[in-house]
């Protein structure tokens, strides 16, 4: 459908740029970026909160994303973002399917075991 919040891409990896693009012309619902380039306080401030278990993460180069469904999960007739994990395995499946597409290799947190990430895509490789 569409991909929401765009500015938020704003020094991401092209490849990430480009698979999300592609997953948004394929998925059924709008997707939205959460997150793409983080500060490094920022990481610091979701690291104290146990939101994130490492300082170094691939947000801060650019390697990473943050990406959400958008759903009226309430029923109002508005879209919000749904945290639930079906929607995220659902989302999952096209931007898997755009990554082998366009040859991108590309991580989900979705698959860590130790700690899931649903939102949460990067880079395999390369630095951070």
């Amino acid at each position: 459908m569409s991909l929401l919040r765009r500015d938020r891409l704003a020094g991401v990896h092209d490849d990430l740029v480009r698979m999300v693009e592609r997953a948004a012309e394929m998925c059924p619902q709008d997707i939205v970026v959460l997150e793409g380039v983080r500060s490094y306080e920022r990481q610091q401030e979701l690291y104290a909160k146990g939101a994130s278990r490492t300082l170094n993460s691939k947000h801060l180069t650019g390697r990473a994303i943050d990406l959400a469904p958008m759903l009226d999960e309430d029923g109002d007739g508005k879209r919000e973002v749904s945290w639930h994990w079906p929607h995220y395995r659902e989302l999952a499946k096209y931007v898997k399917r755009a990554a082998v597409e366009l040859d991108i290799d590309v991580e989900w947190g979705g698959d860590w075991k130790s700690f899931p990430d649903g939102p949460h895509w990067q880079l395999q490789g390369g630095k951070s």
